[in-house]
């Protein structure tokens, strides 16, 4: 990341609030890497990242992700990995990133509008509301512009 992660305190507390009552059902570790490949491959993608497990001894942290590796728990919601390969999405393989920035937000509320079929209207009105901004247009980091 190469700039102060301004809404990730915000972005946290906006999947708190509303996240958990939106997407409640949880996945098994075993389901990620071929979920992983499958949303890649549908857009146009190659090379995913690699799923691993998250090391237990990471306490402050549900899970992580770059370009290259996503790091989960054996049990997690749908929606931690989407935030995850949003991560994924918005990062170069030398690290650059823009946090939990917009386009980290544009590109993780287009994955839950898609794949969670969750309600575009309302996960925009409840972003607006916390302050949260969302590159709506937003692309990989790493595809040419």
């Amino acid at each position: 990341m190469t700039a102060r992660d301004v809404q990730r305190g915000r972005v946290y507390a906006w999947e708190d609030a509303i996240m958990a009552e939106l997407a409640p059902g949880t996945l098994r570790f075993e389901a990620a890497q071929p979920m992983v490949d499958a949303l890649w491959a549908e857009q146009g993608l190659r090379h995913p990242p690699r799923v691993e497990r998250l090391p237990v001894q990471a306490r402050r942290r549900q899970a992580d992700a770059d370009r290259l590796r996503i790091r989960l728990p054996p049990e997690f919601p749908a929606w931690l990995l989407l935030h995850e390969l949003a991560h994924a999405l918005s990062a170069t393989f030398d690290g650059r990133s823009d946090g939990h920035g917009p386009r980290f937000m544009g590109l993780y509320l287009g994955l839950l509008i898609r794949y969670l079929r969750l309600p575009e209207d309302r996960l925009l009105a409840s972003l607006s509301a916390r302050g949260i901004r969302v590159a709506r247009d937003a692309r990989p980091a790493f595809l040419d512009p």
